[in-house]
């Protein structure tokens, strides 16, 4: 009874790390038959787990929605990643989830070894709120990530940033937290070409159960191979005002102080670096630029020259006297001696 006890949960760990295995890979990882999997699996189906089971070619089995959550089976590194997780949910700009992750937290480290709560106490986190106020919901940020993991395509209703609605047929590859927004790599069905979507402005379509119902594709390869990357290069110019400025201090230095997504940095030499930027205008971008504690030179446009000149104007006067030109230094004069 024991062995059959271990078994299953072995079989429901399986489950619910992929979305779906054959029944001879199932049997190869638990050392069993394949007849004996099936039986595991009416087991399972008997103590309410919702295991569907797909006969057709290149099927198999998969652990579906039911009515309750089922018990999760977390391996020792997992559980620290989810604890860990739950800490910094407070900023990840997903609405609702901050009370909600905090309880999450509580139940897990209630039932965790010691050892795991030791590990965890070992990773300090910090979170900061967010500048702006969190956007995404959270149930279509658990749907869009249902529908990447299962390869289901997706129909959804999309508001394009010039305030245009469409309807799209697409198929989400990858999900992306860049600075703090969401974005989703898909492959658009109509237009036949990639786009990086923003999640705060699309809804998707869903049945009852809150599932896609979309059919399942085949997983294309993302250009580059880097979701993270190619949402980067698709997001760096959505800002309307653009700006160079080459900076004495070296490129690792400013790519760890500047605090916008929308840069670019390229090493110069050991201790200068050219930063392309985006902002919304050249006050935003002087902001961050002044935020580097470097000194910097602008290259384009006019509109940043004009700009910093504004802000150097006020900072003048913020300390209460006017700006002294600079004085010409005087090299000595040698006098010859009597």
């Amino acid at each position: 009874m024991l062995e059959t006890s271990a078994r299953l949960l072995r079989l429901l760990s399986l489950l619910q790390a992929r979305p779906e295995w054959t029944g001879p890979e199932l049997a190869e990882r638990m050392g069993v038959t394949t007849r004996t999997v099936r039986r595991d699996v009416d087991k399972l189906r008997g103590l309410d787990y919702p295991v569907e089971v797909d006969f057709g070619p290149g099927g198999g089995y998969r652990l579906g929605a039911g009515a309750a959550l089922p018990p999760l089976l977390l391996d020792d590194d997992e559980a620290v990643a989810v604890a860990v997780t739950l800490r910094t949910a407070a900023g990840s700009g997903v609405a609702g989830t901050g009370e909600t992750a905090l309880a999450a937290l509580v139940k897990l480290e209630r039932i965790l070894p010691a050892r795991l709560r030791h590990r965890i106490a070992a990773m300090p986190v910090a979170t900061v709120a967010p500048r702006v106020a969190p956007s995404v919901d959270a149930s279509v940020l658990a749907a869009v990530g249902g529908a990447c993991r299962d390869r289901r395509v997706l129909e959804i209703d999309y508001t394009a940033r010039d305030g245009t609605p469409t309807r799209r047929r697409i198929e989400p590859i990858h999900l992306v937290a860049w600075g703090r927004r969401w974005y989703l790599v898909a492959w658009d069905r109509d237009r036949e070409d990639w786009r990086t979507l923003r999640v705060d402005r699309l809804v998707p379509r869903l049945a009852p159960d809150g599932l896609p119902t979309g059919p399942r594709f085949a997983p294309r390869e993302i250009p580059g191979g880097d979701p993270a990357a190619f949402v980067a290069d698709r997001v760096a110019d959505v800002r309307p005002f653009r700006c160079v400025v080459r900076v004495a201090a070296p490129a690792p230095q400013v790519r760890a102080t500047i605090w916008t997504d929308q840069v670019r940095v390229d090493e110069l030499g050991p201790q200068e670096c050219r930063v392309s930027l985006a902002s919304d205008d050249a006050r935003s971008a002087a902001l961050i630029l002044t935020g580097l504690d470097a000194d910097f030179v602008v290259e384009s446009p006019d509109a940043l020259v004009d700009e910093l000149r504004r802000v150097a104007d006020r900072y003048t006067r913020a300390v209460g006297r006017p700006a002294q030109p600079a004085q010409p230094i005087v090299p000595p004069t040698s006098q010859p001696i009597p």
